[in-house]
């Protein structure tokens, strides 16, 4: 892969970029509180959260890297090593945000001159270092850069905790292929996302940050599953010429615990540039230095191996008070990601064929991003989250809310990945714009062809929360930047594909001729 293998900013330089970026804004240690807590309000318990008042939530910045659709090849190493940069400048405005709770009741400009009018300045130099890297390898950077570099605060009630700012259907797009998801025992239809939105916020809405760190999640941010309206669509029948088949991979439950908060695809080079712990099943070699080479003469967890891809997603944590190994560690506990790391107990990779037509090969070190980590500050535009418990994956799947589960019921995460490919490209500039889903009845729009698609459901084990006046205890999260305040939509999946092509050709043979196969 040319662009993992060009020259850029060393892990050194890239924390004195980040610390001097916190530095310019005021950075300092995290304390490790419910930031929102009133004055007067006694924590008693750790792993509760408290309901409180706050005016500027988290802070919300265009996201750069999802607009830049086209960024030359020459470049892209270089402007994702820019993009990390803006990801450190957010966190540690966020940081600097949640320390100053008090000089912000005593001042009411300071989060705007203190806070937002840095982090603008600071955003101004990366964007301009983005486009002198797109001119120089003859480029045109886009003019409407210029317009990204401001920065606002964002209430606690205009987040989409809850399902605020859920924008109705939004969700929908993503999730409208997502009815193969029953190959993988999901059935995850058009429509979760609205109805999660529409769902009354479990034990009414709390406000503030909450949580463990002081960062999320809040009551707001969990649902009762036996009390929200069956969601999930009918997926579309296979037509004659469609494929029905079904590749199962086994590749385990990340037992022998490989984490980082590295994520190889959007930050190359770059350490910690996801900002938050991933669990990884599959290729055992994938870092923020791993190249194709590197995968490719990798070791696999997978049962098969002819598969050594790469299947990736962030932790997910209990926060009940306790810490884990990274308690003091980027992208951890430093990084207000806090809590007891849950494994879970299945991990069921499958790929699935198309109700329309037959599906192609994927190329070799294919790139796919499903679902934002960013959602709280995007929009659901690209959410494509998908939260269950047993019993009911058929019936409900919420995007916007954490599911509380009945007795004798546990927590699933579920995904379903684009399905559709541009036919040339192994990746794009922004990691999107070469794969997309298909519609409700699987076509592939604008000449993309119809892949397998990848999905993967997750089971935990541990015990539901409880919600008890308006406070969850022990509540459970999905690991992100401190910022996105821990919210259900942020979730999302990485894959890398490395199989081979004599398995990669069985895989497609078998779903095309309606087969069951591993």
């Amino acid at each position: 892969m040319g662009r993992n293998t060009r020259k850029r900013r060393s892990p050194l330089a890239v924390r004195a970029i980040a610390a001097s970026a916190a530095l310019a804004i005021g950075g300092g240690g995290l304390v490790w509180a419910n930031f929102y807590a009133s004055a007067h309000e006694k924590n008693s318990s750790p792993n509760t959260t408290k309901a409180a008042t706050a005016q500027v939530a988290t802070i919300t910045c265009p996201d750069v890297g999802q607009k830049l659709t086209n960024v030359p090849n020459q470049a892209r190493g270089e402007v994702d090593g820019e993009l990390a940069t803006l990801d450190q400048q957010i966190t540690a405005a966020y940081q600097r945000l949640a320390t100053t709770r008090d000089a912000q009741t005593r001042d009411a400009s300071f989060v705007q001159n203190s806070i937002l009018t840095p982090l603008k300045n600071n955003r101004s130099v990366i964007i301009d270092r983005i486009k002198l890297e797109i001119n120089r390898v003859g480029g045109k950077a886009p003019g409407w850069l210029d317009g990204l570099s401001s920065c606002a605060g964002q209430p606690a009630d205009q987040t989409n905790a809850g399902g605020q700012n859920n924008g109705g259907g939004a969700a929908a797009s993503p999730s409208a292929s997502a009815s193969a998801g029953a190959g993988a025992g999901a059935g995850a239809g058009a429509g979760a996302g609205a109805s999660a939105s529409a769902s009354a916020p479990a034990g009414g809405a709390q406000a503030g940050n909450g949580g463990q760190a002081g960062n999320g999640p809040v009551a707001a941010d969990f649902v009762d599953i036996t009390k929200v309206q069956p969601n999930v669509a009918r997926k579309a029948r296979t037509q004659a010429a469609g494929s029905s088949g079904v590749f199962s991979t086994s590749c385990g439950v990340n037992a022998n615990k490989k984490f980082n908060t590295d994520n190889v695809i959007v930050a190359p080079g770059v350490t910690n540039g996801a900002h938050h712990l991933h669990d990884y099943v599959g290729n055992q070699s994938n870092d923020a230095f791993a190249n194709n080479d590197t995968f490719a003469a990798a070791q696999t967890s997978c049962a098969n191996q002819g598969d050594k891809s790469s299947y990736y997603w962030p932790v997910v944590r209990i926060q009940n008070g306790t810490q884990d190994f990274d308690q003091n560690n980027d992208g951890g506990g430093k990084e207000l990601n806090v809590g007891q790391i849950q494994q879970v107990k299945q991990a069921q990779i499958k790929f699935v064929g198309n109700a329309k037509s037959k599906v192609v090969a994927m190329p070799k070190f294919l790139r796919i991003i499903t679902g934002d980590a960013k959602t709280t500050t995007n929009g659901l535009a690209n959410a494509n989250a998908h939260w269950s418990c047993t019993g009911f994956e058929n019936k409900v799947q919420l995007t916007a809310q954490y599911p509380i589960c009945p007795r004798g019921s546990t927590v699933v995460r579920t995904f379903a990945f684009q399905s559709c490919w541009d036919g040339v490209n192994a990746d794009s500039a922004n990691h999107r714009t070469h794969v997309a889903f298909a519609d409700a009845q699987g076509n592939c729009a604008n000449g993309f062809k119809a892949i397998p698609q990848l999905t993967m459901r997750l089971v935990y084990g541990f015990r539901a929360p409880t919600l008890t006046n308006g406070q969850i205890k022990n509540a459970y999260a999905v690991d992100g930047f401190p910022e996105q305040l821990h919210k259900a939509t942020t979730d999302h999946d990485d894959f890398i594909n490395v199989f081979d092509d004599a398995l990669m050709n069985k895989m497609v043979t078998c779903i095309n001729n309606g087969q069951r196969c591993k």
